[in-house]
């Protein structure tokens, strides 16, 4: 066994810290996400504030020890609110050479380096592209390194459990957890009872992952890896009851909430794709509450089953990612005409065509404000974390249903994959979306209107005396039937635009992070709000002249805004695109807006933020 100390150490000292980011990376297959997961579920249970960065390969089966397979999952977490998963990281856990090499540039100098030394051989060096062994070179001494031989006192840790070398060597993340876990003063109990309910039919297996866990504990109690052991007090947190939720069980959770709250049956049609998979499944498991789910043979046949779901009176939602929108277009656009409500959420990932499927990016905005056949305006509405997911899915679905239109819901891979505490809400404080079905047959015409919306009635197929067609050919304003006159479809194109349009009065006002007018304004959208907020605060805390606004809804503005961007001398817009808000602010209201974009499949830095900011200034 590698020996990590020759020399009897000082006794540990107890330090406290307000804040520590940590990555856990290795190959796809040695559980970097199970890692990452379990620490942040624990730190939420003891009370910090916590934000993560779950980072997947692109490719499906990337070859092990290379670079373009390293996996990993960064968090922060807190004894006050954060907003982002971190700048530089603090700790990190290196299971093979290139994690090390992949991360090691984000490491702060002076940070701690845990290595699986065991997977440091010739071949492994070889394939993370390193011509020497950086253990032997010098290359870390700016680094606290700590070397583990994580395989191998793995396999002894769990060789009484009597499962197979194969099975033996996956534990190792939770060998690497436990020693993890002691260094920040974290409890085991979470893990080990969540390891008994994964693996319920496999004893053997959760006897050596528990094994493993307490074993790493263990070592670094007694071998004496570090000089200091940390603790994180827990964050103020408004009171309430928290969980630990990701943006994809957000979304899904917000299905199940508009149906409740609806008394409505809720159809989900979809069709796997990367990132947005995960509210599929999740949304399966609580056909309890009247939800059904439908996995398609293809994106247009889960469009076509939305649209038909909410001809049938039931609330429609369908997910995707970025290829997946463009397919669903003419659906979409069969919807618009039909004047039919339904949900389109579209989880942003890095493009064209395949692009980086695993990482996250901001870039279907335009698409989704205008990428449909002819005139053909929808609403369109994005979270601005993980847990706000929730609530913007139960707000596209209010005014799907009081507008009469599809609505679509902008998530990205950097929000459906990031977890954060969510404060679950008060169901009682929950909007009523219980829609409002027409069923008296005297004087119904498909195209009636509500005076203040615009929106047509709603009936469903089987009332007696509502029956009637919808279909993508233009309609006659006021019976519905297909109607080729030209100024009958100039009217209904008209309309259609003034009711989307009008939708701006039934949003709440932007409201401004820091002073309402001054030198600098910098807008964001989607997940770029924690870094955008916490750089801007940053800087206003050292008597800067610089605000925020974050936009959640997107097409249309709120009303405000344009009023708010008279008043500041410059306008910043940061997105992970190559620019596409600023070039619809710069349309829609003639203000010299400047983009400060990134398109490299991860979020913003806070501090690549501040120094745009500060040139600017």
């Amino acid at each position: 066994m590698e020996q990590v100390a020759t020399a009897k150490r000082p006794s540990v000292s107890r330090k406290e810290l307000e804040t520590v980011t940590i990555l856990f990376a290795g190959d796809s297959g040695d559980g970097m996400q199970i890692t990452g997961d379990q620490f942040t579920s624990t730190s939420t249970l003891v009370g910090n504030d916590v934000n993560t960065f779950p980072d997947y390969p692109s490719e499906i089966r990337a070859p092990a020890g290379t670079l373009p397979g390293v996996s990993g999952f960064q968090l922060s977490f807190s004894s006050y609110d954060i907003r982002t998963p971190g700048d530089v990281i603090h700790v990190l856990v290196a299971m093979n050479p290139a994690a090390l090499k992949v991360n090691l540039p984000s490491v702060e100098e002076g940070g701690i380096l845990i290595i699986n030394s065991d997977a440091f051989s010739k071949n492994d060096l070889k394939k993370a592209t390193y011509t020497e062994n950086p253990l032997e070179t010098g290359e870390l001494d700016k680094y606290r390194v700590v070397k583990i031989p994580l395989s191998s006192l793995t396999l002894k840790a769990v060789e009484k459990s009597g499962i197979s070398k194969k099975l033996a060597e996956k534990c190792k993340n939770m060998y690497a957890l436990g020693v993890v876990f002691w260094l920040f003063d974290r409890p085991l109990n979470h893990t080990l009872s969540w390891l008994e309910s994964k693996f319920n039919k496999r004893p053997e297996v959760a006897e050596a992952n528990k094994s493993a866990l307490q074993s790493g504990y263990n070592y670094a109690d007694t071998v004496e890896l570090f000089t200091d052991h940390y603790k994180v007090r827990p964050a103020t947190l408004a009171p309430g009851v928290y969980r630990q939720i990701t943006g994809n069980q957000a979304i899904s959770l917000g299905c199940v909430a508009a149906a409740v709250q609806a008394k409505t049956p809720l159809l989900l049609s979809s069709y796997p794709i990367t990132p947005a998979t995960d509210i599929l499944h999740e949304v399966a498991k609580h056909q309890n509450f009247g939800i059904k789910t439908f996995q398609a043979e293809d994106e247009i046949a889960a469009i076509c089953s939305t649209v038909g779901a909410s001809f049938a009176g039931v609330l429609a939602i369908t997910t995707t990612s970025g290829p997946g929108l463009l397919l669903k277009g003419e659906g979409i656009s069969l919807g618009v005409m039909a004047e039919l409500p339904m949900v389109i959420v579209d989880v942003q990932r890095a493009g064209p065509s395949t692009g980086l499927p695993t990482k996250t990016e901001q870039a279907d905005l335009l698409v989704s404000i205008y990428g449909r056949h002819g005139e053909c305006p929808l609403p369109v509405v994005a979270p601005q974390t993980p847990g706000d997911c929730f609530h913007m899915t139960i707000e596209a679905f209010r005014i799907a249903i009081k507008y009469m239109t599809p609505v679509i819901l902008l998530s990205d891979g950097y929000l459906a994959n990031g977890a954060e505490p969510w404060l679950v809400p008060d169901v009682n404080e929950l909007p009523d979306l219980q829609p409002n079905f027409e069923e008296n047959p005297e004087g119904f015409t498909p195209y009636t209107r509500d005076p203040e919306t615009l929106g047509r009635k709603w009936a469903r197929p089987g009332t007696p005396g509502l029956e009637h067609r919808l279909g993508g050919l233009e309609k006659d304003s006021i019976t519905g039937n297909v109607s080729y006159e030209a100024m009958n479809h100039q009217q209904m194109v008209d309309t259609r635009a003034a009711k989307v349009r009008g939708i701006a009065k039934d949003i709440p006002l932007l409201e401004v992070n820091g002073e309402d007018k001054g030198e600098l304004l910098v807008i964001s959208w989607g997940g770029t709000h924690g870094a955008v907020t916490s750089a801007v605060d940053s800087l206003r805390a050292e008597g800067k002249s610089v605000s925020s606004v974050h936009l959640r809804y997107l097409y249309p503005f709120q009303k405000n805004l344009g009023d708010i961007l008279k008043r500041f001398s410059k306008v910043m817009v940061a997105e992970l695109n190559g620019g596409q808000l600023c070039q619809v602010l710069r349309s829609e209201y003639l203000v010299g807006a400047i983009s400060f974009s990134k398109v490299q499949g991860k979020p913003f830095l806070i501090t690549e933020l501040r120094d745009r900011m500060l040139e600017l200034l």
